[in-house]
């Protein structure tokens, strides 16, 4: 091994330029997003179909998207913390394998029992793959761009959403529903030997575990091999029971408050995702319209992501993101007394998307830099993996009011509520921030007065890197 410069890894990716490889790894790792938005997707998109062609009643759908957010759930928290023992690129791989064999399986269903199986399996595999294409993306960033990045790669998974949509109005009238879930499975099979030839192992993680070797091709491939000085001084050790360490050293708080968020948000996303369709079908609308309402929303959460992410830059990510969940609860309200018109709906589906779930997105990258490498997958693994549990009860809870009797406003109101709930966990975390660097500010003062709650943000506000939430 050769080494003659004199920075270190950190320094070498943090500050550096973003080489082509970089933006390979981004954009591969967004493809796989897609994927995973369009898969996601799907079992929304068919649903109407599948029950009219099986005679089934809306409310016996809840189990079968609960159960793909059941093995989302279970795939998020094991493959999570498989990408911290064993690499985010097998685990990654390994991850988009199962989701695309149990997507061209979803076909030979004849039951709602059956494909409630197989969707669970398909979960497992989609929820798998969340934690460590954030992680790859988030370890391959430059600390001033991490946000960004992470945000702007995570868009995939909602614009995967829109091209399935846009795909299901073709194939469902062409060839039928099955057609939907083999495309679903095709596309990855395709994407997956790319990636194993191009995409290298996170290099942060490989400090970890002082392979030198395997860093220096990566270096070399970044045209940096003779910037680094050699050394793998890592501040973050492999932790020996990385579940607990979120709890440690201060993360307790912080942590639980995060995992509010992701439970709110996504049951509040999960719910329009796959009640909307439904509900635009009862009054009236056809499946091209029902489509096209979705497809908005998850286009408004690609706009929202992208003005949400720099105007945090600006002005502090808890603030914009609260405020955004708030606004969002507005737009979801709404979209119960609108149904009846399809270009009222598609603009308050853009604007309930915008707010809601472009917040959410940014909050999954506001986790990325939460936890230090040693963590991060593990970390990110279980704030979706206790999302999921939002997701889960998001549909069910819809089947379970529908199959009551309550009406369209009601229910949207209830999923407003949700997104406001979203918004009281993100002003708390950003509270408890405040608090936490006026105390440390006091302490490197030597005891002097702290400063007051509004002073300028901290290291976790501007989400300066890994030492971010980490004190």
């Amino acid at each position: 091994m050769q080494a003659n410069g004199n920075l270190d890894l950190e320094s070498i990716i943090d500050e550096g330029r973003v080489s082509s490889l970089q933006i390979v790894i981004f954009v591969l790792c967004g493809l796989v997003a897609m994927v995973d938005g369009f898969d996601t997707q799907a079992i929304a998109f068919v649903a109407p179909e599948i029950m009219a062609a099986w005679h089934v009643a809306p409310s016996a759908f809840g189990s079968v998207f609960g159960a793909g957010s059941l093995g989302g759930l279970l795939g998020a928290l094991t493959f999570g913390a498989a990408g911290d023992r064993f690499g985010r690129k097998a685990t990654l791989s390994c991850a988009v394998l199962l989701f695309a064999i149990a997507s061209l399986l979803t076909p030979l269903a004849h039951s709602t029992a059956m494909l409630a199986a197989l969707r669970c399996v398909t979960g497992v595999g989609l929820g798998g793959a969340l934690p460590s294409f954030i992680s790859l993306t988030s370890e391959y960033a430059p600390r001033r761009l991490r946000s960004t990045l992470v945000g702007a790669m995570f868009c995939g998974f909602p614009l995967g959403a829109v091209l399935g949509g846009g795909a299901c109005a073709v194939l469902i009238p062409a060839l039928g529903w099955k057609s939907v879930f083999i495309a679903g499975g095709l596309l990855p099979l395709l994407i997956l030997p790319v990636f194993m030839q191009v995409v290298p192992e996170s290099a942060r993680y490989l400090a970890l575990r002082n392979d030198r070797e395997s860093i220096l091709r990566i270096l070399r491939r970044l045209k940096a091999d003779t910037l680094w000085n050699g050394e793998c001084d890592y501040r973050a050790a492999m932790p020996s029971s990385p579940v607990s360490r979120l709890f440690s050293e201060g993360r307790a708080s912080a942590t639980f408050l995060l995992w509010i968020a992701f439970f709110m948000s996504l049951l509040l996303t999960y719910f329009l995702i796959n009640w909307i369709p439904v509900v635009a079908r009862a009054n009236g609308l056809d499946i091209r319209q029902a489509v096209l309402a979705v497809a908005m929303l998850n286009l408004g959460a690609v706009a929202g992501c992208v003005v949400l992410g720099r105007l945090a830059d600006r002005f502090g990510p808890t603030l914009v993101i609260g405020c955004a969940y708030l606004a969002g609860a507005i737009g979801i309200a709404t979209l119960g007394w609108v149904g009846w018109s399809p270009g009222l709906l598609y603009v308050t589906s853009f604007v309930a998307g915008a707010f809601s779930i472009g917040a959410q997105m940014c909050t999954v990258a506001l986790c990325a830099v939460f936890y230090e490498t040693g963590l991060r997958a593990t970390g990110i693994g279980w704030a979706m993996g206790i999302g999921r549990t939002g997701a889960i009860a998001g549909p069910v809870m819809g089947g379970v009011l529908l199959g009551a009797g309550v009406t369209a406003p009601v229910l949207f109101a209830i999923a407003g509520a949700t997104s406001a709930s979203a918004a009281l966990a993100v002003f708390a975390l950003g509270r408890l921030i405040r608090r936490r660097d006026s105390h440390r500010h006091a302490r490197d003062q030597g005891g002097s007065a702290a400063p007051p709650a509004t002073s300028a943000p901290g290291p976790l506000e501007r989400q300066s890197g890994d030492e971010a939430f980490t004190h």
